[in-house]
């Protein structure tokens, strides 16, 4: 290989390796983007597929957990949206979690056993849709795999309005129903 096409090769390769590199996160999701159209999202059952792009027509929020059953999740964030009192002016609330669909119809028959609240709690077991948002993490040591990031999407007319993303991933501060619901 003459020097010059070594030269180019490692231009080549050093190009490549400071596309992949960033020194901050990527972020998928801004305000003014369109939910990810994706029939990934389970509600009770594998069959009972939700796509959030369709679903949403109006105002809505969507809740981003780490882990369903987790105990920031289940003593204070998801509990903090059912009990709040200008819950229902947030419109349609979905609670997603990349769990299946079996778990997360568990834990919303003990977080909200009559369902008054309206919160809808999907599965993404896949983390398909967590990843289209660009909000999964690497949660193996904890959680066996990859996870979402703690989060809050309020949404207008199928596009993100504001994002509330735990900086940290999954601590309890900028998407806990006080500060998005006000």
């Amino acid at each position: 290989m003459t020097p010059t096409a070594v030269l180019r090769r490692l231009a080549l390769n050093a190009s490549r390796t400071s596309r992949a590199f960033h020194s901050s996160s990527r972020v998928f999701i801004k305000v003014g983007d369109k939910i990810p159209n994706l029939d990934v999202l389970v509600e009770s059952s594998p069959g009972n597929k939700v796509n959030l792009s369709e679903a949403i027509t109006g105002k809505a929020l969507i809740i981003g957990v780490p882990a369903a059953f987790s105990p920031s999740c289940s003593n204070s964030h998801i509990p903090g949206y059912i009990n709040h009192k200008n819950l229902k002016s947030a419109g349609d609330v979905f609670v997603v979690a990349v769990n299946d669909p079996f778990v997360t119809k568990a834990w919303a028959e003990a977080l909200d056993p009559t369902g008054s609240s309206g919160i809808r709690f999907l599965g993404d077991p896949t983390a398909k849709f967590t990843e289209a948002l660009d909000l999964a993490f690497d949660g193996t040591a904890i959680f066996g795999g990859p996870r979402s990031k703690r989060y809050a999407l309020e949404i207008e007319d199928g596009k993100v309005k504001a994002i509330h993303v735990e900086p940290d991933n999954t601590g309890l501060n900028v998407s806990a129903a006080e500060k998005v619901l006000g």
